[in-house]
């Protein structure tokens, strides 16, 4: 398998950069570059590691920065690498991938399926899987860096390049932060993202201004009862019972509390409560997810819940003391990510440039969650933008297109990029925008 894609990538790349931008300012790879770009791609393929246990990622793409010659820091935040490499006076450009795979067992079938197995935070043994393309956002990043580290001589400024652990979990962006990755290292004056997308085929880019992703909030509700035998309700308050009012009222939030031109969701992932058919439980526990774009409707969301839970308990005539409880996880929270439109603009116009005007399209915003945004929100306020990666294979794409099946989504056990021609545009786009930023 590895003998056949190689010549093939190479032959992709070597065709797809004749006549283009990178071919007359950045050098055009080598097959035996290539040939390395994809044994790193394989290898963090099959070598996925979940949040906060990305340490053998973390050393790969260490070494790799290091052997460019970055001054490279680890253990940033967790694992978090930074590799930031000097050329002279100009901007400081930041770009940045995640590492972190998920909890799945992989049925895509591929000869070079992730089989690793590994304990999770409850101990319990699951299947990990780059099920979201992390292993390409290294991968782009590394080949980026190549790039960019080859035509030195035609940019000046900051190279900063970010490898940020614990994205699925929404906790690695607010590490590094916190660590100090503005302040011990360079305070970008740009900063670029990539993510792969499950829904544009490969060697196609999506390019969204103004907001990309949503607010997210998990939120833990345990609805209160009295229990007790289920052949004498009434002489219980059954939480079975208020748990479904509240299940369907929370769908009058978004109805009639939020302005309709304003998006936003709740959904009710989990609900669970009882023990056996003819008893009546003290309580029920639900799981919500709560999705925005605007701050300010994500406040009013976590308020309106408080406020309709509490009532519906009233009616029920329990007790103040027997309300629901409503946990926002505060520590999980992941804002919504704004792509300056300024920088958006400068970032698809050069991708355009690179790829053709029409292989970039204008991305619509999705309630999805990227711990990104939080590098656009500190106290300096720099411009961010994260464009989405095309990654399905062409033909499956059209094929989906005329016959209406849904292809595989991210976090799909059976999702798999068409890696070498997902790869090839993930770098050109990126390298591109990143010099055009130094060179403006």
């Amino acid at each position: 398998m590895r003998t056949a894609v190689i010549p093939s990538l190479a032959l992709l790349l070597s065709c797809s950069l004749s006549g283009s931008v990178l071919a007359t300012e950045l050098a055009q790879p080598s097959a035996k570059a290539m040939a390395k770009l994809e044994a790193l791609y394989l290898h963090l393929h099959q070598n996925p590691e979940l949040s906060y246990q990305e340490k053998a990622s973390s050393e790969r793409i260490a070494n790799e920065l290091k052997a460019l010659g970055f001054e490279v820091t680890s253990n940033i935040g967790g694992y978090g690498v930074v590799g930031v490499l000097k050329n002279g006076e100009g901007p400081t450009v930041m770009i940045r991938a995640d590492m972190d795979a998920l909890p799945i067992t992989e049925a895509t079938g591929k000869s070079y399926a992730s089989k690793v197995k590994t304990l999770n935070t409850s101990n319990q043994e699951v299947g990990v899987m780059h099920g979201c393309g992390h292993d390409i956002h290294m991968t782009s990043l590394v080949g980026s860096a190549e790039q960019l580290v080859a035509n030195m001589h035609k940019w000046q400024g900051t190279l900063m390049m970010v490898a940020q652990p614990a994205e699925e979990v929404g906790g690695g962006a607010k590490a590094m932060l916190k660590q100090g990755l503005f302040k011990d290292f360079a305070t970008p004056d740009y900063i670029l993202g990539l993510h792969v997308s499950a829904s544009l085929p490969a060697g196609k880019v999506g390019v969204t201004s103004g907001y990309a992703l949503a607010n997210v909030d998990s939120v833990d509700i345990t609805v209160k009862g009295l229990g007790g035998h289920g052949a004498y309700p009434h002489l219980t308050k059954d939480p079975v019972v208020l748990a479904s009012r509240i299940v369907l009222a929370l769908q009058t939030i978004a109805s009639r509390e939020l302005s309709p031109l304003e998006p936003n969701v709740i959904t009710v992932g989990s609900i669970h409560g009882g023990s056996k058919h003819n008893i009546i439980s003290n309580e029920v526990k639900l799981q919500l997810t709560l999705r925005s774009y605007n701050p300010e409707v994500r406040l009013q969301q976590i308020e309106a819940l408080k406020r309709l839970t509490a009532g519906i308990a009233m009616s029920a005539g329990l007790d103040e003391s027997l309300y629901p409880e409503v946990y926002v996880h505060e520590d999980e929270r992941i804002p919504s990510t704004y792509n300056n439109p300024e920088l958006a603009a400068k970032v698809r116009a050069s991708i355009e440039t690179e790829l053709g005007i029409d292989n970039v399209v204008a991305a619509e915003p999705v309630m999805a969650g990227e711990d990104f945004g939080l590098y656009g929100l500190t106290s300096d306020k720099r411009p961010i933008t994260l464009f989405w990666l095309g990654a399905v294979e062409p033909e499956a794409y059209e094929k989906s297109i005329a016959t209406g099946k849904s292809l595989p989504s991210l976090h799909s056990s059976q999702f798999a990029p068409d890696y070498p021609k997902t790869l090839n545009t993930g770098v050109r786009a990126m390298s591109k925008a990143a010099l055009d930023l130094f060179n403006q």
